[in-house]
């Protein structure tokens, strides 16, 4: 998905494995609380499966800083995605439920999934009827349209990689404050149909109208980031208020009415609230003493061996498919030397990285770009020392040896990473490695509120940072064209999410070719993806860390424990008492 949060450090195996035998991801809460019963609420309307007896209360979440924009078509961390499944809809949605169903696509404000036409390149939908944002207005296909030319103009992320192939798409691209998409998105107000035309098939769009970043907005929503002022929705719940220094509000929808129980579930807290600021210790405590329901934040070391064993229950560890990763600036130096980026690989010590993270249990070392288990996932390995598909140890000697062949030795270089607990040790051990192989490394660790904008905006001359990439869904190309494609790279925007900068025409063509092949193979796609993510490490613009696992604790009056393993847990569908 998008950049986000680590789960744990410096764990014993021990507490770990008794965390993992207690609680994994899917179905309802093992532990006592899953029962227990909320005050029902008088503005939940029972619905097919909704339990209307535990409805009610006021749901708080914490973290130690806000998530940066709350512009659904700008912000690209799972801090808010999370949020926007219950505030949120785009035409189309990712089914919310536990498991491996969380990856189908489901309709959402269309009444059904898409007619797809002209060999895969023209998309028709008809709008549900009745449906009303939070602020009353209903419904259009006015939104509609004025939803995806805002795409553009506010330069969202995905921009250039997920919408490009909309037809005028790239006059959209030259000018965003001027996009109008006349041929590309044409709505019939009279029969409530909206029909998208692309310039060539995608089998991906579905996946794609599925994401925030598709949200359908009111057509009066300003065409430039709205910051710290929520925008109307179609959701259960509406974003209240929201102050980044303080909290954030959301509450129920006064004009939802649950069309779809795949796409948009009724939720069952009256409230939920978000507060910023506490410590990640006093966020821990609070849970524990049922002051906060969920923390947001990486797990402190000195408290899992408590959480291990007082409160198993309340743990639950899930598997992930994402990666932690160091891109590094290929367009200024050191980095833009490919010798210099190759050293950064063979010198990290990818165990080392695990320990920190939370050891063995909760991460594994990584060598590719795409994780283990994803579509296109090869199992090799350029930069270990002992040769294989896996890794096994750095070569630091190799590294120096890199580093005095690129002429780079002894230049100083900044990393950046976020300032929580886990990032900032990840951030210090990567220092110490620069160090050794012949740079002057300065650690510059900096709020998790900005981090990951500030990283991606070429004017802030970030030389090497460490960043993490959980899954948009389920795509070879959502690792890849996503984050290292020319189209993904925008200097001086706060959304280039290609970090690194790098763009390589020839890899981009391996990428374009792989992607037209997806329109009549996907197996054959997959080899090629597999094939892109080896030319890629040649050129080593990142170096791959750890894949990583998740640790979700929750209070003890909370159930109905729901993850999802597009967007994680959903947060609209817990218990409260």
């Amino acid at each position: 998905m998008k950049h986000h949060r680590t789960a744990a450090a410096l764990a014993s195996v021990a507490v770990l494995s008794a965390i993992a035998a207690c609680s994994s991801g899917g179905g309802a809460s093992s532990s006592p609380s899953a029962s227990a019963s909320g005050s029902a609420s008088s503005s939940a309307p029972a619905a097919a499966g909704y339990n209307a007896a535990h409805a009610g209360g006021t749901l708080h979440l914490v973290a130690n800083a806000a998530g940066g924009t709350l512009d659904p078509q700008i912000n690209y961390t799972l801090q808010y995605w999370q949020l926007y499944q219950a505030t949120y809809d785009g035409l189309l949605a990712f089914q919310k439920v536990s498991g491996q169903a969380s990856f189908q696509v489901v309709p959402d404000l269309a009444a059904a999934m898409p007619t797809v036409t002209d060999g895969g390149k023209t998309y028709t939908f008809k709008l549900r009827s009745g449906i009303k944002f939070s602020n009353g207005q209903p419904v259009t296909t006015k939104d509609v349209v004025a939803s995806f030319e805002r795409i553009f103009k506010v330069s969202s992320p995905t921009a250039g990689t997920f919408y490009n192939g909309i037809v005028g798409a790239d006059a959209c691209l030259k000018t965003p404050a001027t996009c109008d998409l006349p041929k590309g998105v044409v709505a019939d107000p009279a029969t409530s149909t909206v029909v998208i035309h692309l310039t060539a098939p995608d089998p991906e769009f579905e996946y794609k109208l599925s994401v925030p970043h598709a949200t359908i907005l009111p057509a009066s929503t300003p065409g430039k980031d709205q910051g710290s002022t929520p925008i109307p929705g179609t959701g259960a719940y509406y974003f209240a208020s929201y102050d980044p220094n303080r909290q954030l509000v959301l509450k129920r929808n006064p004009y939802f009415k649950q069309w779809s129980a795949a796409a948009e579930p009724q939720g069952y807290p009256d409230e939920i609230i978000q507060t910023f600021g506490l410590t990640v210790e006093d966020e821990v405590t609070a849970v524990e003493n049922g002051q906060a329901d969920w923390i947001f934040d990486p797990l402190p070391a000195d408290r899992l061996g408590e959480i291990g064993t007082k409160y198993a229950s309340q743990a639950h560890v899930n598997t992930l498919t994402a990666m932690f990763y160091a891109p590094m600036n290929a367009n200024i130096a050191p980095f833009n030397n490919v010798k210099a980026r190759e050293a950064v690989n063979w010198a990290i010590d990818r165990s080392a990285m695990v320990k920190i993270y939370g050891g063995s249990n909760l991460a594994s070392p990584a060598c590719t770009f795409l994780p283990p288990g994803f579509p296109g996932h090869v199992d090799f390995c350029d930069y270990t020392a002992s040769g294989g598909a896996t890794w096994t140890a750095p070569d630091l000697a190799k590294a120096k040896q890199l580093v005095k062949e690129s002429g780079t030795a002894g230049q100083t270089v900044g990393v950046v990473v976020q300032s929580d607990d886990v990032n900032k040790q990840l951030g210090e051990y990567l220092q110490s490695v620069l160090n050794q192989i012949g740079y002057k490394a300065v650690l510059k660790p900096i709020s998790p509120n900005i981090q990951f904008t500030y990283i991606q905006n070429t004017n802030n001359k970030v030389q090497i940072s460490i960043s993490s990439w959980y899954q948009d869904y389920p795509a070879a190309s959502d690792f890849l064209h996503v984050l290292l494609s020319c189209a993904s790279f925008h200097p001086g925007s706060d959304s280039s999410i290609n970090i690194a900068g790098f763009c390589d025409k020839g890899i981009d063509a391996q990428m374009d070719a792989a992607l037209k092949t997806e329109r009549t193979s996907l197996t054959q796609a997959n080899t090629m993806w597999g094939q892109i993510d080896k030319a890629v490490m040649e050129q080593a613009p990142v170096a791959p860390l750890f894949t990583p696992k998740l640790i979700d604790f929750t209070s003890s009056r909370v159930g109905n424990y729901e993850f999802s393993k597009q967007f994680y847990m959903l947060v609209d569908q817990l218990w409260v008492k």
